[in-house]
């Protein structure tokens, strides 16, 4: 069982593989034994001087691409989509587009291998084909998974860097070991949640499913309703469990999603208010405005002016 998130979090910097290239930029000589990194992808091979770098940039991270990789050694503590996670050596994990990445503390001996595909990488499969853990249901997930699969996902990570290194390096050999290392993430993924679903609490299993689909929907759908039905639970049988999960009421869990939401927009994206109040589904940008005051204590021109 999580601990779970009960204080204001900062504003999330976006963390794009483009601007993960800008910052790692002038370290490249010392980092190349351990990472590739181009404009569609980005390969890491256990380098934990990556990681200090990025801390530099002072999280929470908000991520705009698909990133999987092996916890090799160590172990990372960190805020992921409203949820406090341990993370260990022997640990698969996945971050999505849209999640929000807060790291409170890395070990000094952490090392991660994997890979992430920036938006404009070629997904080898057909539209609508992509496994059902990255179709966009799903924002993250991190699994503790068996020697022989931790030995299989290895393995094609250590491919996949081989490949890279060649000269002009075949995209259709890359493509093949993404989407090798999609589909062993996906059904390791699926076997997690059958087994969650028969060893868990009703109350945690009800938490968990709340908190992922705030996360996916809470840009749009502000009221407990929504999530209500998409549970088929009343509207007070949802808050009474929510609060008995994690001492939050659930409509402070949708605030505190769609506030973190907003503020990305906000700091990262030249879109006006009126832009932004209308893609969050506000009635108006005038309530909008009001709601993000309420909830921050400043405007939205006044948080982009900070």
């Amino acid at each position: 069982m999580g601990f779970y998130y009960l204080y204001r979090m900062k504003e999330p910097k976006l963390m794009s593989l483009a601007h993960l290239r800008h910052i790692l930029e002038s370290h490249f000589q010392e980092l190349r034994e351990g990472l590739f990194i181009n404009n569609e992808m980005a390969v890491l091979y256990g380098n934990s001087k990556i990681f200090q770098i990025i801390m530099q940039q002072q999280p929470p991270f908000s991520i705009n691409d698909y990133r999987l990789g092996i916890i090799l050694h160590g172990e990372i503590e960190a805020n992921i989509n409203l949820v406090e996670k341990h993370i260990m050596a022997g640990n698969l994990v996945f971050f999505g587009p849209g999640t929000i990445l807060n790291p409170h503390r890395i070990s000094e001996d952490f090392e991660i291998c994997g890979f992430a595909l920036s938006p404009n990488f070629p997904m080898p499969f057909a539209p609508g084909a992509l496994p059902a853990a990255f179709n966009g249901q799903v924002r993250d997930f991190q699994l503790l998974a068996s020697e022989a699969d931790l030995s299989t996902a290895r393995h094609i990570v250590d491919t996949l860097w081989q490949v890279v290194h060649q000269h002009k390096y075949s995209k259709e050999v890359v493509g093949s070991l993404v989407a090798a290392q999609l589909h062993l993430y996906d059904s390791l993924y699926r076997s997690f949640t059958d087994r969650q679903q028969t060893t868990q609490s009703r109350e945690q299993t009800l938490f968990d499913r709340f908190i992922q689909l705030v996360n996916l929907h809470a840009a749009q759908q502000h009221q407990i309703a929504f999530y209500a039905s998409r549970m088929c639970l009343t509207e007070r049988y949802l808050g009474t469990v929510i609060r008995q999960a994690s001492g939050v009421t659930a409509k402070e869990w949708i605030d505190r999603a769609l506030i973190l939401r907003i503020k990305v927009g906000l700091r990262h994206t030249d879109k006006s208010v009126a832009q932004i109040s209308e893609e969050m589904n506000f009635p108006n940008p005038s309530f909008f405005s009001k709601y993000f005051k309420r909830l921050t204590g400043m405007t939205p021109a006044q948080y982009r002016q900070v």
